[in-house]
Order: C-alpha cells, then structure tokens, then sequence
C-alpha cells in the first residue's frame, strides 16, 4: 500500500511517499481503508521537532475517515464495529496511508447523513472544540469568549459552537487582515488582527475584559489572554504553536478569582480512552444535525501532504485542510 514515511525530522520535504506493508489490526484495533486523512498542526511539529513521535522512521497522521477493513480480536461488541462500516477514526499516528490502523476504543462509526469527507475533519477538531468550551470552559449563556488561532480548524468550529451555546460576544485574533472575513462567517462577533489584540478588545469590552479565553498560540499570547479576563474569568491552554517558552502562570495573575487550565486530545486519548469516546459521539451529533460545518477548505492527494503542509507553514490558510487519499467516487444521478 501507499504511505507518507518521515524518516528524519525537517522541512515538509521529509514526507516520502513510499510503498510499505500493510498493517494488521491487533488485539483491540481495527484497520480503516482509509478515504480522507485530515491535516493537523500538531503533525507538522511531529515532522520538524519529534513531537510525541515515539521512533523514526514514522508515519503521520492523527486522524481518518473510511471504512473498516478488518477487526482484531478482543475488541469490545458494545462499540458496535463492522467490517465494511464507514467510521472516523483517531489514529493518533500512520493516518497518511491507504490503510490505517487504530485503537477501537478510537474508532467511531458515523452518525446518518456524515459523508466521509466531513468525517476526516471531525476526530480531533470537534472534540476539541467542544471540551474546550464545555468540558473545561464551563462556558455559560451570555458569557464573552476570546479565541486565538481564530480561523484555524479548532477556531472555525469553536465560534460556531460558542454561538448555538447561548455565548454573549465572541471574539477572534487571526494572524492577518485576508482571514477576517472568514472568521466572521464562523460566527465571531468581532476579529482582532495580529497578537497586539488587547487594546482593541479591551474596548470592544469597554474595559471589562472576557469570561473565557481559548489560547493555542502560547508564549506572551498566554499571558496577554490571561490579562483580558474578567476578575472570575477562566483560561485554557490547548497548544504552543509560537514555540515559545511553555506558559507558567503565577498565583498574583490569578488574583481576584482567575483560572487557568490545559487540555490535550492527545494525551486525553492516550490516558481515558472511554472519556474521549464519550465526548466524541457526544460532539459527534452536532455534525449529524448540521449544526456544525468542519469548514474544509482544501484537499490534496496523498502524494502532495508536503505541499499541504507548506501551505500551512506560510499561515495563510484557514479552516481544515485534508488528503484525499481513496475518496469514493461521486454518485451519478
């Protein structure tokens, strides 16, 4: 079968197409012919720096969509898996493949009226999106809401769920002025350009500052995003894409009454595998009903991830961006 290999760390140039065996699933895995693999940060690190890679040579890709190949043994009846069945799957590695293999535990049939391709964008962005919110957040009805990364996947779908919660005014930071309008279309009240973002807000607030902020960026963007809370505001960290210093917050930033919190798919996935599922099929549902659009903006052939991930790199993109590795061929009417 076909896959993306990353046999030293570096620039998108590292991600070989290359002809490999295909995976068996193991006791408690199922394998996925896979459709669509979404494209994530979080894999663009593990290419440049190691990030969470166990071993080199590997194969990216944190999530997949497609229909299950085969069973392994001792996988659970109650998840309701079948051979033949379209599924999204968290693979965590080895989605850039034709074929993917994935903990059951990881694995989600799809509710009616999913199409594989929506389904490849949903394993860690809607998840994410809404722990961040509910899970963590705690967002209540009326609040204010301030997200970093703004028209990125997480950021799309987070201004579309912040709004059918009931949130007062959401409040996007994009890295420049051509990503406004697309924030907007994902709900955000009001979008600030570049990460000197808190004056504007602090009038948009009219000095009050913002109940909940979402920060993936990290560094003095933290702390500028702790500073814009209201005295019982709360703060959740859910990545450090600026590479800067990991964020330490002490007591007298908290005083009067602030929070600060972390989440991690990742790690979420790796330590309460039936936490993440929960949450998943929970998330899962607002897909079914519509209610949420992934916001997919490009796709590529499995051979051209690096040119996806160039793009990435420039920050010029917005929404999901996804490989089409074997999509089903359009129906004929």
């Amino acid at each position: 079968m076909r896959a993306i290999m990353v046999d030293q760390y570096g620039g998108p140039e590292v991600l070989r197409l290359a002809e490999v065996g295909e995976p068996e699933p193991g006791p408690g895995q199922v394998s996925v012919e896979v459709a669509y693999a979404g494209i994530n940060f979080a894999e663009l690190k593990a290419r440049s720096t190691g990030y969470r890679v166990p071993a080199l040579p590997f194969r990216p890709g944190l999530e997949v969509s497609g229909v299950i190949r085969a069973i392994g043994p001792e996988v659970p009846a109650a998840y309701g898996l079948r051979v033949g069945q379209p599924v999204a799957a968290l693979t965590l590695f080895g989605g850039y493949a034709e074929v993917a293999v994935a903990d059951a535990a990881r694995v989600f049939p799809l509710p009616a009226g999913v199409s594989l391709r929506t389904a490849a964008a949903l394993p860690t962005v809607l998840p994410t999106a809404h722990a961040l919110l509910h899970e963590v957040g705690r967002l209540r009805a009326g609040e204010s809401v301030l997200v970093q990364s703004a028209a990125g996947g997480v950021g799309g779908v987070v201004g579309q769920l912040a709004k059918l919660a009931g949130a007062g005014r959401v409040y996007g930071v994009v890295s420049s002025a051509a990503k406004v309008d697309y924030t907007r279309r994902a709900g955000y009240d009001e979008v600030f350009i570049g990460p000197d973002f808190s004056t504007e807000l602090q009038k948009a607030t009219e000095g009050r500052g913002v109940d909940l902020a979402l920060d993936a960026v990290g560094g003095r963007t933290h702390q500028r995003s702790l500073e814009a809370l209201t005295p019982f505001g709360r703060l959740v960290s859910f990545g450090n894409a600026s590479d800067d210093v990991p964020w330490k917050t002490e007591l007298a930033g908290l005083v009067p009454g602030r929070s600060v919190a972390g989440f991690s798919l990742f790690t979420l996935a790796q330590t309460a595998p039936a936490t993440l599922r929960e949450l998943a099929e929970t998330s899962f549902q607002r897909a079914a009903y519509g209610a949420i659009d992934p916001l997919i903006s490009a796709e590529f052939p499995l051979e051209q991830a690096g040119e996806a991930h160039r793009l990435i790199e420039t920050r010029t993109t917005t929404g999901k961006l996804l490989l089409a590795v074997n999509p089903p061929a359009p129906k004929v009417h």
